[in-house]
C-alpha cells in the first residue's frame, strides 16, 4: 500500500494526482518546485518500477516540465531524482529563472525557505488548472491550504 514519506508530508503540499504519480508543492516559495511521487510501494529506485510505471512516470514528468515552462516562464527545468535523505522515490520538476536566489547552483541548501501566502498558493493552482489535462484530479481535502 503507498503510503507518502513522512518527511514529504511535512515539507510540501499535496496538489492531487495524476494517473500514476501523487503531485506535491514544496513549501519554499523561493522556487516554483513540484515534486511528481509515483503510488507504488516501497519503490526507491526508477529501476525498481515496471516498464509501463516508467513510462507513466516519464509521462508525467514531461506534462508537468512542459506545462510549468510555459505557465512559469522558466528559463531552465530542472529535473531530478536523487533520493539521499528521502528514499521514497520521487521526482523533482523545478522551475529555475536567471533571477532566482540560487541561480545558477542547486537550489537544495542554498537559502532558508520562504513560506506562500494565501493567494500565490490559489494562483499556482489556478494556472495548473487551467493549463494540465483531464488526466490530473485536484485534491480538495486537506491538508492542502488550496482547496
Amino acid at each position: 500500500m503507498f503510503v507518502l514519506d513522512p518527511r514529504l508530508e511535512q515539507d510540501t503540499y499535496v496538489l492531487g494526482d495524476f494517473p500514476l504519480c501523487r503531485l506535491l508543492l514544496s513549501k519554499d516559495a523561493n522556487y516554483p518546485w513540484f515534486i511528481l511521487v509515483p503510488r507504488r510501494a516501497d519503490v526507491s529506485e526508477l529501476f525498481q518500477l515496471d516498464g509501463g510505471d516508467q513510462q507513466q512516470l516519464w509521462k508525467e514528468t514531461t506534462e508537468l516540465a512542459e506545462t510549468l515552462k510555459d505557465s512559469f516562464a522558466a528559463d531552465k527545468m530542472n529535473v531530478a531524482t536523487l533520493g539521499n535523505v528521502v528514499s521514497q522515490l520521487h521526482m523533482h520538476v523545478i522551475v529555475r529563472r536567471r533571477s532566482d536566489l540560487a541561480w545558477p547552483s542547486p537550489v537544495w541548501g542554498h537559502s532558508p525557505a520562504s513560506q506562500y501566502a494565501a493567494e500565490q498558493l490559489a494562483e499556482i493552482r489556478q494556472r495548473l488548472k487551467m493549463a494540465l489535462d483531464d488526466d490530473f484530479k485536484f485534491w480538495r481535502v486537506k491538508p492542502c491550504p488550496l482547496s
